[in-house]
């Protein structure tokens, strides 16, 4: 007998079908996926997609036409929004494109994180290291600034 509440179960359908699915079908699975009444979970898969598929498309020139039809699917969802708008903002960062100080010191900490630990530019990681949101990200975002004076 399997005790396994359901939704754990079409999580992880999703989950795996996102994974596997097709740059023509995405836009598609992506709105069905939507559809189901498991807002939490739904929210959950879809997350796991945008931070997977952005973190393989953000370097490239077709991010900006994916972001924009995932945004059009997502737009009623704030998490997922936001999420979005954050990938573009890192996109933004370490590609040397124009940024708000603001921005980056209104992300979260999963942004902030990123961009501490990643390549960002020497401004990023001066802005976090002065104005990171946590002491881990301010120390990490030092670190860096200090290892490239060297």
């Amino acid at each position: 007998m399997d005790d396994e509440p359901p939704e754990h179960a079409r999580y992880e359908r999703h989950r795996l079908a996102l994974a596997a699915v097709s740059e023509h079908d995405e836009a598609a699975l992506v709105g069905a996926v939507l559809d189901d009444p498991d807002r939490v979970m739904v929210e959950a898969a879809i997350a796991g997609h945008i931070d997977a598929r952005a973190a393989a498309l953000h370097p490239l020139p077709s991010y900006p036409a994916w972001s924009e039809t995932i945004a059009e699917l997502i737009e009623d969802r704030p998490f997922l929004v936001r999420r979005l708008g954050e990938w573009t903002l890192f996109r933004a960062i370490v590609l040397g494109a124009p940024w708000r100080t603001e921005d980056l010191t209104e992300a979260t900490d999963w942004l902030q994180r990123k961009v501490s630990e990643s390549s960002a530019s020497a401004e990023a990681l001066a802005v976090l290291a002065e104005r990171g949101r946590t002491k881990r990200v301010r120390n990490a975002a030092a670190r860096k600034v200090s290892s490239r004076r060297r």
